[in-house]
């Protein structure tokens, strides 16, 4: 790691404790947001395949492309096992730990943030999770529009 990348880092961690997440849930993010990325990379497909699910189940499944399955015009499906859905899960409950806090802490007007939710982006060419907090979105606006106000966490 240099000093750069060690620097953005202390920053991000720096952030999200303002945010009111603690340190454990911060590293938790940040491997949410890496493993959610590199979903959307090979669902967006690689050199070796790519993930698709199951139309009828949800279930994920990697697509090869290599072997002489595409010399026959048949797909090698193998099953893997949903990442996505484990992510998904685990950043629920940090951020309803992280509300649930708050809402206790009202009290402390110097670290009164407010409700914060997500923002998960599938564009796999950047970072996959924001935390967008009160105002970030204006008033009737689309998150769709206005996400990169939140704090990226990559």
């Amino acid at each position: 790691m240099t000093k750069r990348e060690a620097e953005r880092l202390t920053r991000q961690m720096d952030t999200l404790r303002a945010l009111g997440f603690t340190r454990d849930e911060c590293d938790s993010l940040r491997r949410i947001s890496m493993t959610l990325q590199r979903w959307h990379e090979r669902e967006c497909g690689t050199d070796g395949g790519c993930i698709e699910r199951d139309e009828t189940t949800g279930k994920p499944y990697w697509v090869s492309t290599w072997g002489s399955q595409w010399s026959t015009g048949k797909r090698c499906r193998t099953a893997i096992p949903d990442r996505e859905t484990g992510a998904r899960n685990r950043l629920a409950a940090i951020l309803a730990a992280r509300n649930e806090r708050r809402a206790w802490a009202n009290d402390c007007p110097s670290h009164a943030v407010g409700t914060v939710t997500i923002y998960i982006q599938g564009d796999p060419r950047g970072a996959a999770l924001y935390i967008i907090r009160p105002g970030d979105v204006p008033e009737g606006g689309d998150v769709n529009a206005y996400y990169s106000r939140g704090v990226c966490v990559y």
